[in-house]
Order: C-alpha cells, then sequence, then structure tokens
C-alpha cells in the first residue's frame, strides 16, 4: 500500500514522534510505502508549557519527512487536504491525542476523502484529554465524524470514542513496545553515565511532569518512614511542563532532599536507557491516563513497574507478576515500594517481563489497523 501518516515526527521531539516514526519504520519493512506529514507549527504557545518541542538528535535515517501542516491555519489545512488527496494513498493514518487538533485533521480528512479512493484511520491516545479545555468535545466530534474506523490504545479511550460513535468501527490495540532506544546497559556502566551512587537503588519517574501525573504522590510516599530508612532514591528524569516551584517546595518540606535526584531537563533518545538501565523500578503514580509510552519503554527495557489503577495502565502490568497496581494513594505507593524492594522482587519480575513482552510486538499494531480497512 501507499501510506501517508499525519501527525508529529521529527524535528519535533517526545513519545508522539517516536511513534509514528517506528509505525512507518514497520509499515516499511512490510514492503509498503510510507510518508509522513508533519508539522510546520504544531502548538501555539500558551498549548506547550515546556522549554523547546525541538529535538537536538539527528533525523532518523530512511524515512520521507515532510514539514506541510499549520494547525492554527484553516487555509493550509485545505492545501495539505488537496495535496495529499491528490496523491491518492491507500491509506492515511492520524495519531490523535488532543482535541486542539481535531479542526487541523478534521478538515484535512474531509478534503482527502473526496478522492474516493483513501481509507482514513485514527490511533486515539485520547479522545477526552486529561486537562479540559472549552471546545473539546466540539473538537473531537469534527475529527471523528470524516474518519472511516478507529484504533484505541486503551480501553478506556474505546469507551470514550464510544460516546462519539456507535456504529464506526474501532479496535483495541494496546501501545507497542518502545524499542528503538538502544539496549540495556549494565547497572554499573548506566549509574556511572549518570554520575549515581551505586550503593542505592533507584525508583524511576520518567517523562514531562505534569500535575495528572502524580509526582507529588510519589513524593509523599518517599517521606514514609520505611523508604527513608532504606538505601532507595527517587530519579526524577524530565522536564516540568507547568511550575516547578510547588514540586520543589513538597521536597524541602517532606525533608527528602537526600532521597530524590532531580533530572529535569528533556531526556534525549540517546540518554533515555541510561536512565532505565540504573533504575531498579519504574513508578508512574498517575492520577488519570488512558494508557502510557513508559509502559512500555519500561516493558522494553525489563524493569519492573508500580502503576495506579487508572486508565488503562492496569491493563498491561499484570499485578503481582511484572509489577504492583495500586490505587493513586501515597501510602499504597510506599507500601508497594516497600515490598518490592524488601521482598527482592526484582528478579521475579524480570523473569516475567520478558515473557509478557511479547505481546507488545509492532505487528499487533499494523494488523489492527489493516484489519479496519480490509
Amino acid at each position: 500500500m501507499k501510506i501517508i501518516i499525519v501527525g508529529t515526527a521529527y524535528p519535533y521531539r517526545g513519545g508522539l514522534s517516536a511513534f509514528n516514526e517506528r509505525l512507518a519504520f514497520e509499515f516499511q519493512n512490510q514492503g509498503h510505502e510510507v510518508e509522513i506529514y508533519t508539522f510546520t507549527l504544531q502548538y501555539p504557545g500558551f498549548l506547550f508549557p515546556g522549554k523547546t518541542q525541538y529535538s537536538d538528535e539527528p533525523a532518523p535515517e530512511n524515512l520521507r519527512i515532510y514539514r506541510k501542516i499549520n494547525s492554527c491555519n484553516p487555509f493550509n489545512w485545505i492545501k495539505v487536504g488537496r495535496e495529499i488527496r491528490r496523491k491518492k494513498p491507500d491509506l492515511m493514518i492520524t495519531k490523535f491525542w488532543l482535541p486542539f487538533m481535531g479542526p487541523c485533521f478534521g478538515t484535512i480528512a474531509r478534503c482527502v476523502r473526496r478522492n474516493r479512493h483513501t481509507k482514513l484511520i485514527s490511533i486515539l491516545d485520547n479522545v477526552v484529554p486529561h486537562e479540559h479545555r472549552i471546545g473539546d468535545k466540539m473538537f473531537a466530534r469534527y475529527f471523528i465524524r470524516p474518519t472511516d474506523g478507529f484504533v484505541a490504545m486503551s480501553k478506556s479511550v474505546l469507551q470514550d470514542l464510544r460516546l462519539f460513535t456507535q456504529s464506526k468501527p474501532a479496535r483495541f490495540c494496546p501501545h507497542p513496545l518502545y524499542d528503538h532506544y538502544g539496549e540495556r546497559l549494565p547497572r554499573e556502566e548506566a549509574l556511572k553515565l549518570l554520575g549515581l551512587d551505586s550503593s542505592f537503588r533507584y525508583v524511576l519517574f520518567f517523562g514531562f511532569i505534569r500535575a495528572y501525573k502524580g509526582l507529588d504522590l510519589l513524593f509523599d510516599a518517599f517521606a514514609d518512614e520505611r523508604l527513608r530508612e532504606l538505601p532507595v532514591k527517587l530519579i526524577v528524569a524530565g522536564e516540568f511542563y507547568g511550575d516547578p516551584e510547588p514540586y520543589l517546595e513538597q521536597v524541602k518540606r517532606l525533608g527528602i532532599g537526600e532521597k530524590v535526584v532531580l533530572c529535569t531537563d528533556f531526556i534525549p533518545d540517546s540518554e533515555v536507557n541510561r536512565h532505565f538501565s540504573a533504575a531498579d523500578i519504574v513508578a508512574q503514580p498517575y492520577k488519570s491516563a488512558t494508557q502510557s509510552g513508559v509502559t512500555q519503554i519500561a516493558f522494553h527495557f525489563e524493569k519492573p513497574m508500580l502503576v495506579t489503577n487508572v486508565g488503562g495502565l492496569a491493563e498491561i502490568v499484570p499485578d503481582g507478576k511484572v509489577g504492583f497496581v495500586v490505587e493513586p494513594d501515597s501510602q499504597q505507593i510506599a507500601d508497594a515500594l516497600f515490598r518490592f524492594f524488601s521482598e527482592n522482587r526484582q528478579e521475579e519480575f524480570e523473569r516475567n517481563l520478558r515473557e509478557e513482552k511479547k505481546k507488545y510486538a509492532w505487528t499487533s499494531m499494523t494488523e489492527a489497523i489493516e484489519g479496519l480497512i480490509m
């Protein structure tokens, strides 16, 4: 097939780019012809709280990526839609994560479908976002209407989709592994690269720091007397998407400064394996969620996880098998972390992870997409 993916890609950074590029490589490996249409402008400044949207890494090799889309310019949406329509791809895939993109993607889709040839499929991160804004439902509905079918990466997102359409075909397919961050390093090597003391064990919180991700709950958990007494530290690796002061004040108030390692710049792809290789367990104390790419990085590096029972996180982290599932409560988080270290569960969980990760191959995602158009 001739396939066009519409969404975030290089030179933009982060999980959305990583997903679309990895999906393109998978389709190319299967013999399809793939192009990616990405943004000249992805977000207006008020929607992007980080330092920069752009990657310092080299461009991915052997991918055709075209910077064409301005998310704020309706005339551009029509122009891009007409251009894709003329190319007559067999399949156009959009990665939808934010209702703000609904008018842009929805207009492009309406233009493309007029060629009466291209099938329009969307992979859904979210339909209803974590942080609500005026117009969310209207924008999401505008995007959904011209789209032919959907792949939801969590069952909760599939349920949200059914609030907008009961008739359109949709499938659940969990987020595949993020397996492009290199190999797991020996623990001592990773700790040395990060300048960390090998006499401690480490919990990793990874990714952009936003209110819904519950880092405050994790800080409260680390104030638990049992964890204070263990030679365990918390690595916070990721950029603040918001005011860092409440978090820094919380660390000071709780007196846990010596237990917390702050690496609060954006972590480039080339350094992701250092942080996961250094960690004993990955913590995702989210207050709300659909699914998370962090989980799939942890699977790739075969790292046990602590996740909260929100959204789709518990669907892919079997409790007591590859990690722990708890409620978004600091006491339960502390209890689970203490169990993990005091009961020496790491080796057992890592052994189970090696088997469990086989479920999340990229071929499952491409098969789910193709199944919607056959």
